[in-house]
């Protein structure tokens, strides 16, 4: 049984001392935060590295923080592991969520089997399932949803914690007082920390579009000056490039007038993607929909998939209108269709469907059995001048992402090296 005077003399005359190790330990929790946001997240590039490194941190903060604990009473203590524990898991995923509890359990083993110790192991046990059943509901919401989440799992984390051990040590007011400034400590701790993390989440990538928009004000400034001038004696060459072609030349002088040709027509196709940049957007927006556009499209790239062995399968459901400019639709989803289809040297099968979601969504699905992409590739797909094709300059696929976007909508890739790859599109749906 918990000895009640001496938490409640511990309590009068430490008060402010309890408050003041609490403090502590939030200054142990920005030393992760401050390393990662400053030294990794510019340096490291992989999600990969940048998760094995963030866990390292949130590892370090949990020693720390167990190493310094809020004392009072016989043999209670108190610390905000909580917080530690839950960024790594929320952030980085499940591995790291089960290192991180496989370390707390461990290092409090280090301390002795005693009552405490049996609490962190029921309270891991109970609270981890539910971490990791709202993780990946977390890495998709947005910043004010997720604040809600981390708040509410260290919530339930503390109050885990407070009811085992008012049963196995026995219930006390006094104790109750020091959980109940640990419970409101953690959970706005946990506020606090949620918002600043995803503050500065949206700098970073603030600041990485606005890297990407300068690279495009360049590109735009540039080919408005230089494009046309560019295609004339290019149209020019090519003309007497045909006529050159005599039906009394050599196989071999043929041969090299048409890759001549071939490579005028590539190098003018890059020059139609860089005018995408330069021109103006007009807001031409109208009521359109999806399955005839889907239809229209299919019936321009069936050629181009013939040739290549590949068969185009679509499945377009009816009654999906969208609020959109449909010659952008009809450029957005060529590109990619034309990527499916030129990610399968072999030949494959491409899937197209139409569908709309329950949360007032069109849904355009487009999947391939092409070569796939790895993690690292899908991060930076969409990226200007990042492409994966030999000759490829990237800004098909830019400029895709960028209509989609202009219409309110969002792109998501699924994909996995030689087991195919599917963009799923979803835009606003309208009645």
């Amino acid at each position: 049984m918990l000895q009640n005077s001496d938490i409640r003399q511990h309590m009068k005359g430490n008060e402010m001392s309890i408050i003041k190790d609490f403090l502590l330990q939030l200054t142990l929790m920005v030393i992760p935060i401050f390393i990662y946001f400053t030294f990794v997240t510019e340096k490291v590039k992989s999600n990969k590295n940048r998760t094995i490194i963030m866990t390292i941190l949130w590892g370090i903060s949990i020693l720390l923080c167990m190493s310094f604990p809020v004392n009072f009473g016989q043999n209670a203590r108190l610390d905000l592991r909580i917080v530690p524990l839950l960024f790594g898991t929320l952030y980085g995923g499940f591995w790291p969520g089960i290192l991180l509890s496989a370390l707390i359990i461990l290092y409090r083993l280090y301390f002795g089997i005693s009552i405490g110790f049996y609490t962190t192991v029921l309270v891991i046990l109970l609270s981890l399932p539910v971490i990791l059943f709202f993780q990946k509901s977390f890495a998709r919401s947005k910043k004010d949803k997720r604040v809600k989440v981390a708040g509410s799992l260290s919530f339930y984390y503390c109050l885990s914690g407070l009811v085992f051990l008012s049963v196995l040590r026995g219930f006390s007011i006094d104790y109750l007082k020091v959980q109940i400034i640990h419970l409101i400590f953690v959970v706005a701790v946990t506020w606090f920390f949620t918002m600043l993390n995803e503050t500065i989440r949206e700098i970073h990538q603030l600041r990485s579009e606005m890297q990407n928009s300068e690279k495009l004000r360049v590109v735009s400034e540039l080919t408005s000056v230089f494009a046309h001038e560019i295609r004339n004696p290019m149209q020019v060459t090519r003309g007497f490039l045909q006529l050159l072609n005599d039906p009394d030349l050599s196989n071999e002088k043929k041969e090299y007038i048409q890759i001549s040709i071939e490579e005028l027509d590539r190098a003018n196709e890059i020059i139609n993607d860089f005018l995408s940049f330069g021109k103006p957007s007009i807001n031409t927006n109208e009521k359109i929909g999806v399955g005839y556009q889907l239809e229209r499209v299919v019936n321009i790239i069936q050629g181009y998939a013939l040739n290549h062995n590949v068969e185009i399968k679509a499945d377009i459901l009816d009654n999906c209108w969208i609020y959109a400019n449909p010659q952008k639709l009809n450029q957005s989803l060529i590109n990619i269709l034309k990527n499916a289809v030129e990610s399968m040297p072999n030949g494959g099968i491409v899937w197209i469907g139409c569908t709309s979601t329950d949360d007032g969504h069109i849904k355009i699905s487009i999947r391939d059995q092409g070569i796939g992409m790895t993690k690292q590739q899908i991060d930076r797909i969409g990226s200007p001048f990042y492409s994966l094709k030999e000759k490829g300059t990237g800004l098909g696929m830019t400029v895709s992402f960028q209509i989609i976007h202009s219409f309110e909508g969002k792109i998501k890739v699924n994909s996995k090296k030689d087991m195919g790859t599917e963009f799923i599109i979803l835009l606003p749906q309208i009645t």
